[in-house]
């Protein structure tokens, strides 16, 4: 059984997006670990603040078929692929860490994100501090420990599930 992690994010119709997201999740992955829900601005482009946060959850299914299942929630929940890379999104799942796996394929694992982007170390930090990063070789809660997030403005928000 592999261990997953993933962020999810939106930025249109931020509280109803998170919480279907979650909700679809939980129907396939049950039980799900979550991290506090964040707000950051938008990143790569001028757009509305986002809210994000991390998920962990259990499963015996591969690689490929839980990237295909992500994509089938996010695609139920409005979110238009083909489009450009920094935009807009109802809904955004990330798979972050599988296990301790590193590929290129059929997502880049771990996701380059997570040494990058407060919005994705932070949530991710906060439910998973020891667990260690496949590629740094450190727990992640010393890499937030160790995270320059200048100009990366992020605060909690108040959400209930």
């Amino acid at each position: 059984m592999a261990r997953i992690y993933v962020g999810i994010g939106s930025n249109i119709e931020r509280e109803h997006y998170i919480r279907a997201g979650v909700e679809a999740l939980a129907a396939q992955f049950s039980p799900l670990t979550l991290s506090t829900v964040y707000e950051s601005e938008a990143v790569g482009f001028a757009g509305e603040n986002f809210y994000n946060l991390a998920a962990g959850f259990d499963s015996e299914l591969p690689l490929q078929e839980i990237a295909h299942r992500l994509r089938q929630i996010e695609a139920a929940h409005g979110r238009v692929r083909g489009t450009e890379r920094f935009a807009a999104r109802t809904l955004d799942i990330d798979i972050l860490l599988y296990d301790d796996l590193v590929t290129d394929q059929p997502v880049q694992l771990p996701r380059e994100e997570i040494l990058r982007n407060a919005f994705v170390l932070r949530p991710l930090a906060e439910i998973a501090p020891q667990l260690q990063h496949p590629v740094a070789k450190q727990p992640l809660q010393a890499l937030w420990g160790g995270f320059s997030a200048a100009g990366q403005a992020l605060w909690p928000v108040p959400f209930e599930f």
